[in-house]
Order: C-alpha cells, then structure tokens, then sequence
C-alpha cells in the first residue's frame, strides 16, 4: 500500500506539486492499521488503494487521498485540526499521529459512535468525536490550524474559512454532487486573505446536514 502511495504521489505530481509525501506522513500511514477501520467483510480489502463502504452510504477514502490531504495541511506537532466527516475514523487516526488535538464531528450518529469506540480503544486520546452537523465546524474550539473535510460540498462553508486560523490551511473537494469535484486547497495568509487552488478531481459522498441543505 505505501509503495503504491508513494507512486502515486510522483504521477500526480504535476498536479499537486507534491512529488513525495512529507516523512512524518508516511510514517503515520504506516502505523496507523486500516483493516481496523473498515467492517469485517471488507478486512481482506484494507490494503487495496481504493475506497471502501463502511455503512450508512459511507466510505473511508482510498489511502492515496489520505495521505494526499494529511500532506498538504502541513501538519506540526503543536497543530489542532478540525476534521468534518470522523466516518470510521481512519483518517482521524492519521490526523492523530501528526497533531496536538484533533477534534472532528460526524453527522451519522451511530458512526460517531463507533468511531469514538474504536480511537478510545486504540489510544487516541488527543482526539475528541462529536455527533452533530458539521457545516458550522467547531466554534467553541477555533481557530485552528487546519481543517479536513471529508465529504463533497458544493462550495467552501464561510463558517470554516471563519474558523480557520491566520496561516492556516483546509482541504476540502469542491464540487457537484455526483458530479466533477475537485480537491481543493484553501489558504488564509497571516493577513487574512483567502486563496484557493485546486488539485485534483475527485469522487467524495457528499457532505449532509441541514445547514448545507439550506445554504444550497
């Protein structure tokens, strides 16, 4: 699965701009045990560099975006992330590895649940899971130095660019649903001006809830 990451990496580079992953990343991917993640059933298939359902209409994305979106973050040691969409909690324990405090919110109640189970279990106890909408993101916790979003929105919820601390990036895929979507980069300067660019097209289950519903 790395070296399948790790090639991956240098033929998108062109794209990205990103022709290997950051040390500390490969690292984490690799103690982070998917086949811990995902249900029984698709255990044999942990290791394939693919997506894989994990209930409720969800998936736990393919390692290569995994690694792709914890890379470009930039993640430091001292770092609290916001992550939107805990799902199986997969991404959240990679978030883990590299960060202070990761505090990330699922909408499906039972995932939550689950997920919040499972990172207890395996010692994530910089991580805090929450079960509600998380359009608005995570006020009483902002700013922070990075946010992850793991679902497909159709534009960039101004209440996470508002929760976004000044130098700090969030990753999120941008687009129709069940449509062309496109991973893409947000950057907030030490001023607080806003860039966006985008990196990649990507296929993500869309991100729900009622504030999204609205907005839309």
């Amino acid at each position: 699965m790395i070296k399948t990451i790790k090639e991956m990496a240098q033929k998108t580079a062109k794209d990205t701009g990103i022709e290997a992953f950051k040390e500390n990343v490969i690292e984490a991917l690799t103690k982070v045990h998917r086949y811990k993640f995902v249900p029984d059933e698709q255990k044999i298939n942990a290791y394939h560099n693919r997506p894989l359902p994990i209930g409720y209409g969800q998936t736990v994305s393919q390692p290569y975006i995994v690694a792709l979106m914890t890379d470009v973050l930039e993640i430091d040691s001292r770092d609290v992330i916001l992550e939107i969409g805990t799902g199986s909690g997969y991404q959240t324990a990679i978030l883990a590895e590299l960060a202070n405090k990761v505090y990330s919110i699922e909408i499906i109640e039972e995932l939550a649940k689950q997920a919040k189970k499972r990172l207890k279990g395996l010692s994530y106890n910089n991580v805090k899971v929450k079960n509600r909408d998380g359009y608005n993101g995570w006020e009483e916790h902002a700013p922070f130095d990075g946010i992850i979003v793991t679902a497909a929105a159709t534009h960039i919820p101004p209440s996470l660019i508002e929760q976004l601390k000044p130098g700090g990036r969030m990753i999120i895929p941008v687009g129709e649903i069940y449509l062309v979507q496109y991973l893409t980069l947000v950057e907030k300067s030490k001023q607080s001006e806003i860039n966006t660019r985008q990196l990649l097209p990507v296929a993500f289950v869309p991100l729900t809830g009622c504030a999204f519903v609205v907005a839309n």
